[in-house]
């Protein structure tokens, strides 16, 4: 596991899961949040996005969570492992609303600098309207990848439990169940 792509709608757990597998694997962890906005909510031109992401995809190890669907090709090609979090709409509309409570009137650390979190409906109304559509770039970014690809698609808080205990026992050799003379 060397670059790992997270996929999923707003509320899935893309950037709680990237912190958490960063800090146990090493690697470094990019939020698209960071590439999609400048400081103030100012959204990118999409040219730079581009440039910005690409780079990052360029370099030999990173998690990238997040969307920015003009670079899912170069970053699928490149991942070894995709993770797709799929998780059902009245969840993550909770966790949405629990994170905006909870970062209220602050930059989450995910984020863009001076990105305050708030309530804007137009994200919400943005999150309900996509809530089909939303789920054709992941699905087909799994559909797509190659069997040398390492492949998870998560459906509810289980499966990621499941996921990262599976991970952990991996990369935490006191967790491991592997032999240690092979």
């Amino acid at each position: 596991m060397k670059r790992v792509m997270i996929l999923g709608q707003p509320g899935s757990g893309k950037s709680t899961l990237a912190v958490w597998l960063g800090q146990l694997t090493g690697l470094p962890v990019v939020h698209i949040d960071r590439i999609h906005h400048m400081p103030g909510w100012v959204e990118r031109p999409k040219p730079e996005k581009i440039v910005l992401a690409m780079a990052e995809q360029a370099k030999d190890r990173w998690i990238m969570e997040g969307g920015l669907s003009a670079t899912y090709p170069n970053r699928m090609d490149r991942a070894d492992t995709i993770i797709w979090l799929d998780l059902p709409l009245g969840l993550r509309v909770r966790r949405v609303v629990w994170r905006t409570l909870r970062f209220y009137g602050t930059t989450r650390p995910d984020m863009q600098d001076d990105c305050p979190e708030g309530f804007h409906w137009d994200f919400f109304k943005w999150i309900w309207d996509t809530r089909r559509t939303g789920r054709q770039g992941p699905a087909r970014v799994l559909a797509s990848a190659g069997p040398e690809k390492a492949l998870f698609h998560l459906k509810s808080p289980k499966d990621v439990r499941n996921f990262q205990f599976r991970i952990k026992t991996e990369f935490d050799p006191l967790h491991s169940t592997r032999d240690s003379t092979t």
